[in-house]
């Protein structure tokens, strides 16, 4: 008797991560540090993720906060090798837009860092009252 067996080959799956977290500065620096902690897990670059989340959690925590109601970080990586980070609060009515602050200004310069930093952002409304900000990362050149 002779057995023959055969495996099929699945693409790896997602590596993903999500967590509610306050909205407050506390909140803000703990995404940034569990975003660095997991990368760092999967063996991923963390530096241009870490100023992205940083940013982003902060826009939640200052512009989205309400009270009694957390955001949420979520990391998704993707079998195509992209990273795809999203910040989700309750304020839809506050919809970022990217600001041009003065040379002396003291704030404002968010939404340009992560333009800067990400392949690709942009926001997705809904369901009422939440909005997404995501920003996407190619892990690959």
């Amino acid at each position: 008797m002779n057995r023959e067996i055969t495996r099929t080959e699945t693409p790896a799956p997602a590596r993903q991560f999500a967590v509610l977290l306050s909205p407050t500065r506390r909140g803000a620096r703990l995404a940034r540090l569990l975003t660095t902690a997991h990368l760092s897990d999967w063996g991923l670059p963390t530096e241009a993720a870490a100023h992205i989340v940083a940013e982003l959690a902060a826009n939640a925590a200052t512009h989205g906060r309400v009270q009694g109601r957390d955001f949420r970080l979520s990391l998704t990586v993707s079998p195509e090798q992209r990273l795809r980070i999203e910040l989700t609060d309750t304020r839809s009515d506050q919809l970022p837009v990217p600001d041009h602050p003065g040379p002396y200004a003291e704030s404002g310069r968010g939404l340009l860092i992560v333009a800067a930093l990400a392949d690709r952002w942009g926001v997705e409304e809904g369901p009422v009252p939440r909005k997404t900000v995501w920003a996407e990362l190619d892990l690959v050149p």
